[in-house]
């Protein structure tokens, strides 16, 4: 019987985020899951440490690729679970029980997405994702990879993951579902897994490949929206603005604040 979600960590020479997201997996009260390690030939003693805990594993691998989105392929062409869960090294759920409190939740839509605890200089924060996604949406933002579950099927509607891309090519597959190829999706208003800034698309000296690569997407496959967008932005921050005052004359009237 095929698992219902299969768990993949890819990982190149990480070893102690390796580490974290391997205990943090194998120490779920709830353990009908698959678990994949996908290694791109680590020299820092990951593969070593893979060997001696390969029985916590249903596959794994550790040989080189050319990049994270290769290895993330790999995973997908060896998983077998119907939803995928990249959680890759660095990351882990937010505690013990994640998986079995909302295992339920895993089913009907082709992508389910959580909120994502971030943590950035030792301060933490939870990040919180809309209900209703759109174009303008993904133009500024993305979902989080270590908190969706994909349908192993959306890969099959879709693409996978573009591998000459070296930053977003978790966004273009994200904002290729939703607003190309118009995959259903839930939110589940609830903290999944915890992730910490400082990976290749958080790292100031690739903001400008991540640019390019997000450019590339947007004026390439979506033109035709481009020429709206800032329109589209620019409204809703007026809105936005619009609310906001409102807010401050309720306010003022109601005494809460004094007029300037």
């Amino acid at each position: 019987m095929k698992p219902k979600i299969s768990i993949i960590t890819v990982n190149y020479n990480n070893l102690e985020g390796l580490k974290k997201t391997v205990e943090s997996v194998k120490n779920q009260s709830f353990t009908d899951f698959e678990y994949l390690i996908i290694d791109g030939a680590s020299s820092d003693g990951s593969a070593s440490f893979i060997v001696e805990n390969e029985t916590l594993f249903d596959y794994w691998v550790s040989e080189p690729d050319s990049g994270v989105y290769q290895a993330m392929n790999k995973g997908i062409e060896k998983a077998n679970g119907e939803y995928l869960l990249f959680l890759n090294s660095g990351d882990h759920f937010v505690d013990q029980k994640a998986v079995e409190r909302y295992h339920h939740n895993i089913q009907d839509f082709d992508l389910i997405y959580f909120d994502l605890k971030v943590i950035e200089n030792n301060k933490p924060f939870v990040k919180s994702y809309p209900d209703e996604l759109s174009f303008s949406y993904f133009v500024e933002d993305t979902l989080p990879h270590p908190a969706t579950f994909i349908k192993r099927e959306a890969f099959l509607k879709t693409n996978v993951y573009k591998e000459d891309f070296k930053i977003v090519s978790d966004w273009k597959f994200f904002i290729d579902a939703v607003c190309k190829y118009n995959l259903s999706y839930k939110r589940i208003a609830e903290t999944l897994s915890v992730f910490y800034i400082g990976g290749l698309s958080s790292n100031p000296k690739n903001q400008s490949i991540k640019f390019k690569e997000k450019e590339s997407v947007l004026y390439g496959d979506y033109g035709i929206y481009m020429n709206d967008i800032q329109e589209v932005v620019t409204y809703k921050k007026i809105l936005n603005n619009l609310r906001q005052s409102r807010i401050i004359n309720l306010m003022v009237k109601l005494r809460f604040l004094n007029k300037f």
